[in-house]
């Protein structure tokens, strides 16, 4: 397993429910097409799990 993630934001927000969108803004993804690198912790694959569907992940 890597120490790092990256993660695209690929789908939009919108239409999804409130603690999905927040769930985005905590991994920091706030507009389309936008990447983060953040280290991988268990707590930050609990929520690319909840959002496993509007996002891209590569390790």
């Amino acid at each position: 397993m890597s120490d790092t993630v990256t993660i695209t934001q690929v789908k939009s927000g919108i239409g999804s429910t409130r603690k999905i969108r927040a769930t985005l803004v905590g991994l920091g993804l706030t507009k389309m097409h936008k990447t983060i690198t953040r280290k991988n912790t268990p707590e930050l694959r609990g929520m690319i799990q909840k959002v496993q569907h509007l996002i891209k992940v590569e390790e």
